[in-house]
């Protein structure tokens, strides 16, 4: 199988068909393009769940995997209430480093109301490079399950701040000196600071009040892997402006410079929102000084178009994303 996550057919094939559900209490498990798994015990709340790894260097991976897991909560309709951290470590990996890492994860925490409620950690000689996987758990009134009454044809896909966000972090804080060689100083300075654009819990909250009909949020193989992601779990088509699509100046240099497509790259801090209203979500999102923008709207059958301009072209299925995709990632991978 090729590096990053598995194609939307091998998961099918390998892993979902293998998944069974045998208790009652599961509201909603595995699936393509779902995030988090949620539980009812009859009390009046939902518990929702989230997992997700992420590898990077020690002294950011927290700033990374929390915000990554919070945010899959804060999409279904759940508040985030604490967090597992589990930590697999290359050898040699020093106390101080360890120490760092929690002194962040709590600060992050601490920040977004949530707990570190619990975890495991480890060196092994089976990782070259620091992974951890959070585990988010969040409540829901279980009066709130229909709070998304579901993506239909018909309806406006806004997108909020900009895509990009965190592939253009890690590019930026990673290659500082060889980016630096050939942009201004304060750009990539800039760009390796855009991470504190990487909560959408905010977005979420206000897409919410202003009657949102679906949410999903950009990770990993960019806004095309979620636009494909929501259409493919809706059923609809899709058709969008390229050019419509917000992207920091930064990210597309970076990008050009590296020979990569910001339109899939990882992209955590950047929401896809389906309304009836687009225009009045992105007013009330920018009254919460969030920057969003209307970039298409879905659409009858299963044509999901991108127009750039005069050309048109069909999104394909969603591609491993462009930091895998790239040299630079056997590259990182050396130095470490």
């Amino acid at each position: 199988m090729r590096t990053g996550k598995i194609s939307e057919s091998v998961l099918r094939r390998s892993v979902l068909k293998k998944v069974k559900t045998y208790r009652e209490e599961v509201v909603n498990g595995a699936g393509v393009g779902t995030d988090c798994a949620i539980l009812s015990f009859g009390t009046g709340f939902d518990t929702v769940l989230s997992t997700t790894p992420v590898t990077a260097p020690m002294e950011e991976i927290c700033g990374y995997a929390i915000p990554a897991a919070l945010n899959n909560v804060a999409v279904a309709v759940a508040e985030p209430v604490g967090v597992m951290l589990a930590f697999l470590l290359p050898v040699g990996t020093e106390e101080e480093a360890l120490q760092a890492a929690m002194e962040q994860a709590e600060d992050v925490c601490r920040e977004r109301g949530v707990a570190i409620i619990g975890g495991h950690t480890e060196v092994t000689p089976a990782v070259a490079e620091p992974i951890l996987t959070v585990t988010c758990v969040g409540k829901r009134d279980a009066g709130r399950r229909d709070s998304l009454r579901g993506v239909g044809p018909g309806q406006d896909i806004v997108v909020s701040k900009w895509i990009g966000l965190e592939g253009t972090v890690r590019l930026a804080r990673r290659y500082r000196d060889e980016l630096c060689g050939r942009y201004p100083v304060r750009m990539v300075e800039e760009a390796a600071g855009y991470d504190k654009y990487l909560s959408i819990i905010p977005e979420a909250a206000t897409a919410m009040k202003s009657g949102v009909c679906g949410m999903h949020d950009v990770s990993r193989g960019g806004v095309f892997a979620a636009l494909w992601e929501m259409a493919q779990q809706a059923g609809v088509g899709l058709e969008i402006d390229l050019k419509k699509i917000p992207v920091k100046q930064a990210t597309i240099e970076i990008c050009e410079f590296y020979g990569l497509n910001p339109y899939e790259l990882l992209s955590g801090g950047c929401l896809i929102m389906m309304t009836d209203h687009g225009d009045g979500l992105v007013a009330a999102l920018d009254r919460e000084h969030i920057p969003a923008a209307v970039v298409g709207r879905t659409t009858a059958g299963n044509d999901r178009v991108i127009y750039n301009e005069d050309e048109k072209r069909y999104l394909d299925k969603p591609q491993t994303d462009q930091i895998y995709m790239s040299k630079l990632y056997e590259r990182s991978k050396r130095l470490l």
